[in-house]
């Protein structure tokens, strides 16, 4: 896949990488735990819209590949087990 096309769910995983540095010093600060969960799940939040995301655009590629008259990159069935491994 191509990076300039992913750039919005690869800003969003850079972005959950940072959080989770943040996540990470503060369990090693001893930060309240309440703090520490709310930014975890943040975490987890991104990381999840990311996958969607990128999901979303390998159905796009593919359909536009059938369009064309190409192979699509992947099959329904491999687009199908990748997002149901994020659900």
């Amino acid at each position: 896949m191509d990076a300039k096309v992913l750039s919005n769910p690869l800003m969003r995983l850079k972005r959950a990488n940072g959080q989770l540095g943040a996540v990470i010093a503060m369990i090693e600060n001893g930060d309240d735990c309440e703090r520490v969960l709310t930014q975890l799940a943040a975490v987890s939040r991104a990381l999840d819209k990311a996958g969607f995301k990128i999901i979303a655009t390998g159905m796009r590629q593919c359909q536009e590949a059938r369009e064309r008259g190409e192979q699509p990159p992947m099959s329904e069935e491999q687009l199908e087990k990748l997002f149901m491994a994020l659900s």
